[in-house]
């Protein structure tokens, strides 16, 4: 468990970058530096609540099904802000019980293009680069990723959603969890 806690702790000491340490240039890189700083520097705190990892039935056998858990409950932390455009950015990090019943921590941040306005319903498309680690994959090896994110979101409150693709028997997953700003 103290593996699981330094990785949420690590992950998100990478989700600090001072202001001072980005470039004011017009550059690519200088701006992905403004972006990732201001949205933690800038960003609400919210709280993350995974709760479902529906397993695609076709991908799966029921034995498979039956042995897996789908509940996934966990909690995690994060900071997201709406930029100028209005699309949203987010750091965060969250642990959520796998499939096995085992604990899997992930952190990384989001970026998603919104439709609709902030303050009231609105819906948003985009992905998320990530970092989580496994028990039955190498042991909790770090395993980064990028992934789709969708969501709908009245107010401060969303629901969120991903896809892992995969073959028979792995993968084809579809990971629920919702989001509540402060």
């Amino acid at each position: 468990m103290r593996f699981l806690l330094s990785m949420l702790v690590l992950g998100l000491s990478f989700a600090l970058p001072a202001q001072a340490a980005c470039d004011p240039g017009e550059g690519t890189w200088d701006r992905l530096c403004r972006e990732l700083s201001d949205t933690w520097t800038q960003g609400r705190e919210e709280v993350y609540l995974p709760f479902r990892a529906h397993h695609l039935r076709y991908a799966y056998t029921r034995e498979k099904i039956d042995s897996y858990r789908e509940d996934a409950w966990g909690l995690g932390y994060g900071r997201s802000r709406y930029d100028a455009d209005g699309n949203w950015h987010g750091w965060y990090g969250m642990v959520f019980l796998d499939s096995h019943s085992k604990a899997q921590p992930i952190v990384g941040y989001g970026y998603q293009w919104v439709w609709g306005p902030p303050t009231g319903l609105h819906a948003g498309l985009g992905y998320t680069v990530l970092v989580t680690a496994r028990a039955d994959v190498g042991n909790y090896m770090p395993i980064p990723g990028v992934l789709p994110i969708a969501s709908l979101s009245y107010g401060r409150v969303t629901l969120n959603a991903t896809f892992l693709p995969g073959g028979t028997g792995y993968g084809n997953i579809v990971f629920l969890w919702g989001r509540v700003g402060f």
